[in-house]
This record gives structure tokens, C-alpha cells and sequence, in this order.
């Protein structure tokens, strides 16, 4: 068994080493510390059971610094930047059709919740697909 461990190990480390994405590691340390394991005893379900043991817990011990390194600042790209912006209703917008909008210099086909009239103040809430979704806004009447 000492062998099985052993290629085990190498195995996933090779594995590890092609994906670069901490898909096997804690395999390699579970087949690593059955190979000690094989060293020690005979018994196959003792191997078996140090293999998922120290699996499990190196995956857990492991998952706060994973979870750190895998966590990237989202920069926001040329489509995220209109999301909150104003824009003006170039082709009017109903609730069953799309119309168009102009933020930023450019034009975006968006839908409404409400009919939107041509020339009336737009704020951009978010992107679906390649449409703005927006919703007026409502000028104060004095």
C-alpha cells in the first residue's frame, strides 16, 4: 500500500501543479499522511480513514486563506460605470417594448417598469445582457 499512497500523492500534486487552482492539494496532504500511516500499520481502513481525515481537515483549515486569495478587487469596467448615471429617453420606452437611452455620449436600448416619454430625465439601475434597465426621474413640481 505504501506505493498506491505514494502515487496517490504524487498524483494529485502533479494534478495540483497543472491546474493551479487549489483543486487537489488537500488530497495530496490526505494521501501523504496515509503514506506515513502505511508505514506505521498494515490496516487498510486506518490508511483509508487518516486519507479523509486529514483531507477534510486540511480542506477546512485551509478555507479561510483560500477564500482571502481567491477574493479579487471587482474592477468596474466602461459598461459598469453607467450604472447609477443619467441619461435622457432618445426613443420612448413602454413597459412591453424597448426603447433607447443616451448616458455617457452613448446609446443603450433599455427597459422600464413604466412608459418612459421621449427627452425625459432617465437614472441607470442596473445592466442585463447588453440593456440598460431605468426608471425616471421624477422632476419636483412647485
Amino acid at each position: 500500500m505504501i506505493q498506491l499512497w505514494f502515487i496517490l500523492a504524487l498524483a494529485f500534486i502533479i494534478i495540483e501543479l497543472a491546474t493551479v487552482n487549489l483543486v487537489t492539494i488537500w488530497f495530496a496532504l490526505g494521501a501523504i499522511g496515509a503514506l506515513i500511516t502505511a508505514n506505521i500499520t498494515t490496516n487498510i481502513m486506518i490508511q483509508i480513514l487518516v486519507f479523509v481525515v486529514v483531507s477534510i481537515v486540511s480542506l477546512l483549515a485551509t478555507k479561510p486563506i483560500v477564500k482571502k486569495l481567491r477574493k479579487r478587487k471587482i474592477e468596474p469596467t466602461n459598461l459598469d460605470r453607467v450604472i447609477g448615471k443619467t441619461g435622457i429617453v432618445t426613443k420612448e420606452i413602454t413597459k412591453n417594448s424597448y426603447g433607447e437611452v443616451k448616458v455617457n455620449g452613448s446609446i443603450w436600448t433599455a427597459k422600464s417598469e413604466k412608459k418612459i416619454k421621449e427627452k425625459s430625465q432617465v437614472k441607470v439601475l442596473s445592466i442585463e445582457g447588453v440593456r440598460l434597465l431605468v426608471e425616471e426621474i421624477e422632476e419636483d413640481k412647485e
